[in-house]
């Protein structure tokens, strides 16, 4: 009989390992969120260059009523497919932050000049510091701030859609209503 050699299983294990992955993360109850570990917590700060021409974000931007936070770059397009979205959130009376990230000033400026400015405040964040103290891996991101300045909500990805109207809109109104 032949003796069979441990390099011929390990293929077979290390597939069925990654199957095994694959099978428990399909099954997680929500797969589509990112945890943030700010959930439940304060907001981390803002930093407070702002593009020119437009008001910088501060402390009390962020606390004493439901704020919405976007994180955003003019060479992104899901940002550009959202913009629609932040304008109407805006125009409803939302309070909606921005945090422009790894773009250049001029570029950011004629994003804004093209497509209007729903944004309240906009942090200009080139260097990309801001989205590392909020966890941001890739614009667009934008959390949902409680009244008391703890975040309720992280989405990742373009406000479109129907996750946009299943996902995010119901975290908002649960925001409104703790």
């Amino acid at each position: 009989m032949a003796r069979m050699s441990p390099l011929m299983v390990l293929p077979l294990v290390v597939a069925a390992s990654f199957m095994g992955l694959a099978w428990w993360g399909m099954g997680r109850q929500n797969p589509d969120d990112l945890p943030s570990v700010f959930v439940g917590r304060p907001a981390p700060a803002i930093g407070s260059d702002a593009l020119p021409g437009y008001p910088g974000v501060t402390e009390a931007d962020l606390k004493g009523e439901v704020t919405i936070v976007n994180f955003w770059a003019s060479w992104c397009p899901p940002c550009r497919a959202e913009h629609p979205t932040l304008m109407a959130l805006s125009a409803e009376g939302y309070r909606v932050i921005g945090v422009n990230m790894l773009d250049a000033e001029d570029q950011a400026l004629a994003f804004l000049a093209e497509g209007g400015n729903p944004f309240r405040a906009i942090a200009f964040d080139p260097k990309g510091r801001t989205r590392l103290d909020w966890g941001v891996t890739a614009p667009p991101e934008t959390f949902i701030l409680r009244a008391d300045g703890t975040v309720a909500y992280r989405f990742t990805g373009p406000l479109v859609g129907s996750d946009y109207q299943q996902r995010f809109l119901p975290a908002l109104e649960a925001a409104h209503n703790p």
